[in-house]
């Protein structure tokens, strides 16, 4: 590779092909079908006839609407306005007329409240913020403020509202902001495109993402998968003294917070902790290039990439659409849904949700649509006890014991297991010779705890 420095004694020394790959005890090898689509530049799909955009799009207290029915928007147009200390704004994503606020299938498989804008048939009407021009010399509250106000998320999947993951907790500094590019999902390669492609603008959010939380380190931790984007990454960083790249194995779930800090930072976050607690911020690639945006360019959040990939597709790839877009219309750019029955998964297959309508909008924590086949085998049989989830769970627990007592409604040996420090990953259930929904058991364990 281009050349080699030594991170502080914080981090592993990173060359590509010149130190062993780094990674974390428990998790599982899987094919990662990336091929289908990580060769795949990004394409832009035109605007859709109607946009559904569903208030409920951040972790947290959803945003309220501060439109009414027949009101004409611009794009980048506020249209709902954060309702909480953990909330986001939400705007519109294309130019017309709001035609409903109503109920429309949510990708969490539930029905939302969602306001629908008839996109107009003339016209490009566009409502931005004024570029920070001075970022460097900004304020971290001011930067902060911004990434609100442009209604920005975590966008691998969480939605957690990314203002404030940038502002430290009483009592806490960080010190360390962390990319994470593991994208260790089967199938999804939005992120190795961001990074093939907007090299300079995820290295642009990191940046910015480091004045903002007063992180004196920057880290973008890359999977060994993608060694083109890991080499644009460090011929990008030539001129970074505090920016460094740390190569990862691949193995699933390589990309969660506490598995990635205990391989990049060999910091285990604790039981019920944050990232702060150990000095440390994550954001995800895609978050990166929005706050980038956002701040360099005024943009609010109103589209984002979806890798549309899975078996029987002619055309799988990476679209950059916009927000509201229904599912049927990413299908159809990649060829169309595939005759007979097949399941639809919203996010990656080990951690996305089964899809009922295809009318379901992107939001803004849409990573990808994966097409699968029906599953094959019978299921939930008996649990063997053979002890294979025990050995491939990334945080020690033992899942076959935590699924037998939310089945049998125990609360109490329940919490004694630590079910709520299951991350609902799937490595357990992906293992279970008995084809245990190990994962749904602890799901509905979680929701007798509460």
């Amino acid at each position: 590779m281009s050349r080699v420095r030594l991170a502080p004694p914080f981090f592993v020394q990173i060359r590509s092909g010149s130190v062993k790959t780094r990674s974390f005890q428990g998790g599982i090898r899987i094919d990662d079908f990336k091929r289908f689509t990580e060769r795949k530049p990004i394409e832009t799909l035109p605007p859709p006839p109607k946009a559904y955009l569903p208030l409920k799009q951040n972790a947290g207290s959803p945003p309220r609407p501060v439109v009414e029915i027949g009101a004409e928007v611009s794009a980048g147009e506020v249209i709902a306005a954060p309702s909480g200390a953990v909330s986001s704004t939400l705007h519109a994503s294309v130019f017309g007329k709001v035609s409903a606020i109503a109920d429309h299938p949510h990708p969490s498989g539930a029905d939302s409240p969602a306001i629908v804008i008839e996109t107009a048939a003339a016209g490009n009407g566009f409502s931005g913020m004024e570029p920070m021009v001075d970022w460097e010399g900004a304020a971290p509250e001011d930067i902060r403020a911004r990434v609100l106000e442009a209604g920005i998320v975590g966008m691998g999947g969480a939605g957690f509202p990314a203002q404030v993951k940038l502002e430290p907790p009483p009592g806490k500094k960080i010190e360390t902001a962390v990319i994470n590019a593991a994208e260790c999902e089967p199938f999804l390669t939005v992120d190795h495109r961001l990074l093939l492609e907007e090299t300079e603008k995820v290295v642009a959010g990191l940046k910015i993402i480091m004045r903002a939380a007063g992180a004196a380190r920057g880290v973008v931790a890359v999977e060994s998968n993608k060694a083109d984007a890991l080499d644009r990454l460090e011929r990008a960083l030539e001129k970074e003294e505090n920016i460094f790249t740390v190569l990862l194995t691949v193995k699933y779930p390589q990309g969660a917070e506490k598995q990635l800090l205990k391989t990049v930072a060999d910091r285990e976050v604790p039981s019920g902790g944050l990232p702060a607690d150990v000095g440390c911020l994550v954001h995800n690639v895609h978050t990166a290039t929005a706050i980038a945006d956002a701040v360099l360019h005024g943009r609010p959040l109103i589209e984002r990439v979806v890798t549309v990939s899975g078996f029987g597709l002619d055309r799988p790839g990476n679209f950059r659409v916009r927000l509201g877009t229904p599912f049927s219309r990413l299908l159809e750019a990649a060829g169309g849904p595939p005759d007979g029955e097949l399941r639809l998964i919203a996010g990656g297959p080990m951690t996305g949700v089964a899809q009922r309508d295809l009318g379901t909008p992107v939001i803004k924590s849409t990573s990808g649509l994966v097409v699968l086949p029906p599953l094959p085998r019978a299921r939930n049989l008996p649990c063997l006890r053979c002890g294979k989830c025990l050995t491939v769970c990334p945080m020690g627990l033992v899942p076959c014991d935590l699924a037998r007592a939310a089945e049998k409604g125990r609360r109490e040996d329940f919490a004694g297991l630590s079910g709520a420090d299951c991350m609902e990953c799937g490595c357990c259930a992906y293992v279970c010779p008995a084809a245990r929904d190990l994962v749904q058991f602890i799901q509905l364990g979680k929701a007798l705890e509460e």
